[in-house]
This record gives C-alpha cells, sequence and structure tokens, in this order.
C-alpha cells in the first residue's frame, strides 16, 4: 500500500469522490442534496489517497473549521478494499496532518446509516458530540471529535 498527500484537484481523488457521492445517493435517498451540498471538493488543500499496486483503493481529505478544528470529509475506499484497514490508515494520516498544522482536534460528521463508518470512527478514539454547524438538527448525522 502506498499513501499520498494531495489536493482535491487530484485525479484519482476526483474519481473516488465521483463513487463516494453515487454511494452516498444510494443510501440517503431524498435526503442527499441536502448532504451534498456541504461535500464540494473544489478547496480542499489537504487530501489523502491510498493505493493497492497502482489503484486508487481509498482516500480522505481535512479542512478548517476554525482554528482548533479539523474537519475529515470524503472518507471512502471501494467496496473490494473494505475490510484490509485502508479507512483506519487514510484516517490516521489525515489527523498526523492535521497535528502537524497545529490543529488540536479532528471532527466530523457520518450518517446513522453507515453502521461501518461509525463503527470506524469510534475504534480510531473519536467521542459523539453534538451535532455542529449544518448538522445541528439533522436527525440523521452523528458528528464526531478526537483529541489528536
Amino acid at each position: 500500500m502506498k499513501k499520498i498527500r494531495t489536493d482535491s484537484n487530484h485525479p484519482d481523488f476526483v474519481g473516488l469522490v465521483h463513487l463516494l457521492d453515487a454511494y452516498l445517493a444510494q443510501l440517503d435517498g431524498e435526503e442527499h442534496d441536502y448532504y451534498h451540498q456541504f461535500n464540494k471538493i473544489d478547496l480542499l488543500k489537504n487530501v489523502v489517497v491510498i493505493y493497492d499496486q497502482d489503484l486508487a483503493v481509498g482516500c480522505g481529505a481535512i479542512k478548517a473549521i476554525d482554528s482548533e478544528r479539523m474537519e475529515v470529509k470524503r472518507m471512502y475506499t471501494l467496496p473490494e478494499s473494505r475490510g484490509k484497514g485502508i479507512a483506519s490508515s487514510v484516517l490516521s494520516e489525515l489527523e498526523n496532518w492535521a497535528k502537524e498544522l497545529g490543529y488540536k482536534y479532528c471532527v466530523l460528521e457520518t450518517g446513522k446509516r453507515m453502521p461501518d463508518a461509525i463503527g470506524l470512527y469510534q475504534k480510531a478514539g473519536y467521542q459523539i458530540i453534538k451535532n455542529y454547524g449544518q448538522y445541528i438538527g439533522v436527525d440523521n448525522s452523528v458528528c464526531f471529535e478526537k483529541l489528536i
């Protein structure tokens, strides 16, 4: 496995995000448009892509939401590559990068219909917090925070 740090212009990241959006559209149904408006990738400066051989199999990104917190965004692993620790590796790299940049916390939002994602974040030491920002009052959202 090879890990790279890049930005949201990287074609392999863009390709994985298209697959993620298709998956989320199916999962979220009518709620997809609401979430989609917060998932633009054109300005993400901190992106991680993981490769198995030469195939991009997983990705994630972070973006600053204030002076202490980076938000984890656009986490995705190809379905056929799941269960191999790829998402954990992406998440760990994003946390390290956020720490290198001087941030104290990583926060994130995921959907209640995504038990695998919730399990990943809890296993990685994230704690459930009150929904923040645009997720306040959104029943399907669960938000997490971790001191890094």
